[in-house]
């Protein structure tokens, strides 16, 4: 396929933003730079890592930049492309830069805005048990998913899928809704439809200790959570045995007959077990 001679700089880090650069580059869509965060240490070894997208552009031979602050030295000392595409970057972008471009910032959100604004927005549909969530591709302004909506597509929620199964279907079709459009934001032929500010609702960046649950509270809401948390951070529960207060982190589960059922834990320290071997403890 042909490459698009579209200019553009890629701001994203997580892995859901490096299949997003996947699919536009089958698109034909190349980012001229790509921005993205720092290496982070991680593993038991500390070992410095780098970013999904700073691993997309290294195999892609895209020049890769990784600044810790998007200082006005930074955003001076970019080149003035054409657009700014804004997926998961994970950092607040400064007005002058949402400006800089010809046609401005955009980004892919992945709820039916103004409905969950922020950084959680699939895991803030799932705790809600929300029907129906989406993607919306906005003009980026400098005030948190307030942009004008450039186009929006819904999927429905299935009570059984987790975070991981729908998060998939989003990526690809925010990355293909986005790749559909660009064509009309480069010609200046789509027309931007306000936001509602009074229907717009809200969602925090997600901890590891907000997986938490209680399993004697509302089953649906337990099963939410899980659905919501699959993954990362995970759900789980202290409980005592022995004694001892044990944390105890649950890696599968299902829900029948309204009921929320247990069916895998790893108790603090030990290896994965059926939560039936572990009710056995003593």
């Amino acid at each position: 396929m042909a490459t698009h001679n579209l200019k553009f700089i890629f701001f994203g880090t997580p892995e859901v933003a490096s299949k997003t650069l996947e699919i536009l580059k089958k698109k034909g869509y190349i980012p001229k730079v790509i921005v993205t965060s720092q290496d982070k240490p991680s593993g038991r070894g500390l070992e410095m890592h780098e970013t999904p997208v700073a691993i997309w552009a290294k195999i892609n031979n895209i020049k890769c930049l990784k600044p810790e602050k998007l200082t006005p030295e930074f955003i001076d000392n970019l080149e003035t492309t054409d657009l700014n595409i804004v997926v998961a970057y994970g950092k607040i972008i400064p007005e002058i830069l949402i400006n800089k471009p010809k046609l401005g910032t955009i980004n892919i959100h992945y709820s039916l805005l103004p409905k969950w604004r922020g950084a959680s927005p699939l895991e803030a549909s799932l705790l809600n048990g929300d029907e129906a969530t989406g993607i919306s591709i906005q003009q980026m302004k400098y005030k948190l998913d307030s942009g004008p909506i450039l186009m929006e597509e819904e999927i429905g929620i299935n009570i059984e899928e987790s975070k991981s199964e729908i998060r998939d279907e989003l990526i690809n079709l925010g990355a293909n809704c986005l790749s559909d459009i660009l064509p009309k934001i480069e010609n200046k032929s789509i027309k931007p439809r306000l936001q509602d500010e009074t229907k717009a609702t809200f969602c925090k960046k997600i901890k590891k200790e907000d997986g938490e649950i209680d399993l004697s509270e509302n089953q649906m809401k337990i099963w939410n959570k899980y659905r919501a948390f699959y993954g990362w951070p995970g759900v789980f529960f202290f409980t005592e045995k022995n004694s001892k207060r044990l944390r105890i982190k649950i890696t599968e589960a299902t829900y029948e007959n309204n009921s929320f059922i247990v069916k895998r834990v790893v108790p603090e320290g030990k290896k994965e077990i059926s939560y039936d071997e572990f009710l056995k403890w003593n």
